[in-house]
Formats: structure tokens, sequence, C-alpha cells
């Protein structure tokens, strides 16, 4: 359930939206994105499924900033090393605004844009799942 919260004489108004209400939000974000690029594979062939499945799991090497790093973890933390990589590549406006950028440029390359799709669909399932950003001590913030 979303609530709407008003502060009398300051005039400040808060908004809280429920988690299902949110999870709603990007299950319906990620199936545009979907849509939008399996279209752009089937338009324009093998690099752009590629570009899909790239898109996909970018996101997620990120865990890799951590090889090496002997940090002892608990379950459903990530090693404080990688969590700014993991939180740079989980955030939606890159993709979006590259996207974006990319639109209103004289750049013609469906494979870049199809990756840009694909990455902010790994972010909104991510989101759907409830894998928000990280703290900076690896847990998912709440």
């Amino acid at each position: 359930m979303s609530t709407l919260t008003t502060t009398g004489a300051t005039g400040t108004t808060g908004h809280h939206l429920s988690s299902a209400l949110r999870r709603g939000g990007w299950a319906g974000w990620a199936a545009l994105l979907a849509a939008f690029a399996v279209l752009e594979g089937v338009n324009h062939g093998a690099g752009s499924w590629l570009a899909l499945v790239a898109g996909l799991i970018g996101p997620d090497l990120t865990f890799f900033a951590a090889a090496g790093a002997h940090e002892p973890v608990r379950q459903g933390q990530l090693p404080r090393k990688a969590v700014p990589f993991y939180n740079t590549a989980h955030r939606t406006w890159i993709p979006f605004g590259l996207a974006v950028a990319y639109t209103v440029s004289p750049v013609s390359s469906p494979m870049l844009f199809t990756f840009l799709l694909a990455w902010m669909l790994h972010i909104a399932i991510d989101r759907v799942a409830g894998y928000n950003l990280r703290t900076k001590e690896g847990f998912i913030r709440g």
C-alpha cells in the first residue's frame, strides 16, 4: 500500500511507496525493456543477440573486482572491495543516460543500443528480485 504524508506548517511532502508497488513498477519496466531488447535482436540479428546476453550478465561481472580479496564475508554479503563497482554497475541512470545520449547522437550501432537495454533490464530484474544497491559493508540496502 502506498502512503503519502504531509507535514502541516512546513508544507513538506514525503512519499513512501511500498515494496510491492516498487517491485511492480520495476516489473513493468523490465517487461518493456525485455520486449524492446528482443525486438532489437529480431531486427538486427546475431550481434544484437550477443549484446543482449552481454548486457544481461555484464553488471554481475563486478563480483570479480573482489578477486584475490581474502575478506571473510557472511551469506548475502559482497566483499567490501567489490561494492563500489557493483553499485556503479547497478545504477539505472547510467545505462539510461547513455541510451538517451545514443538516441540523440549520430552514432548508429544497434549492438550498443541493445547492450544498454539489456543492462537496464538486468538492473530491473535485480530490483524485482529484491537485489538493491549495497551498503558499504556489502549487504543489500533495505
